[in-house]
């Protein structure tokens, strides 16, 4: 009996919720699969998977995050392309002391919802209309469209948070406005079907994750304030 209860709850742990912005796609592509199964039964099928890659898409899984003062985490899943120190785009206010920027390449097959790298005020949202070149590329920060947040915390410092669009992506939704308090860790959006999402730390701090390594948005510490730790190093094995 305790077995089959395990195998129930390891079926139901695998379920993952659907976000809200994707309940009228997956609908759409439901409405068309059923449609064609009248009409003509192999593009049902074709719009049936189509369906269920989307609900796969906009899957919201729960994270469970850090809350020690001074963690910076990461705001996306997927792969990080790049920690290099450089100059924050004019837009973000940020003056012209170099930072390190983090940097998260999304898959279309990565989880999409976007959390709050620490929690604070969000002095400043601005959209950047723009290109829609691939994401992994340099250049992409400051030619594509994007939408970017900076988090004034508790202790002054200013973080900022970009929502880079890409190849795919043509859609960059944020949830929290200018003004707004948020936690770390706490949804303030997506990005739909591939992207980027970079994170410009202090001047003079490091990150505590390489390239290559795979994020896990608000659980994957990118950065620690109270450790005199730096710049890790890594290797692939």
């Amino acid at each position: 009996m305790s077995n089959r209860h395990g195998l129930v709850d390891t079926i139901l742990d695998s379920l993952v919720p659907v976000h809200s912005d994707g309940h009228k796609f997956i609908a759409i592509a439901g409405a068309l699969s059923l449609l064609f199964f009248i009409l003509w039964a192999p593009l049902g099928w074709i719009l049936l998977v189509v369906a269920l890659y989307i609900a796969y898409f906009f899957r919201d899984p729960e994270r469970v995050t850090p809350l020690r003062e001074g963690l910076v985490v990461a705001p996306a899943d997927g792969r990080i392309s790049a920690v290099e120190v450089v100059t924050p785009p004019m837009e973000l206010g940020l003056g012209h002391t170099p930072r390190l920027r983090i940097s998260t390449f999304l898959s279309v097959f990565d989880v999409h919802i976007n959390r709050a790298p620490v929690a604070g005020r969000i002095a400043r949202s601005i959209y950047v209309p723009g290109a829609f070149i691939n994401a992994a590329a340099d250049k992409a920060s400051e030619e594509n469209e994007r939408r970017s947040l900076v988090i004034e915390t508790s202790t002054g410092d200013e973080i900022a948070v970009v929502q880079i669009a890409g190849l795919i992506a043509r859609r960059i939704v944020t949830f929290a406005q200018e003004g707004d308090s948020v936690g770390i860790g706490q949804r303030f959006g997506l990005i739909r079907f591939g992207s980027r999402v970079d994170v410009y730390l202090p001047p003079g701090r490091t990150a505590i994750v390489a390239v290559g390594q795979r994020a896990v948005a608000g659980e994957t510490v990118f950065a620690d304030f109270s450790t005199d730790e730096g710049e890790r190093e890594a290797r692939r094995a």
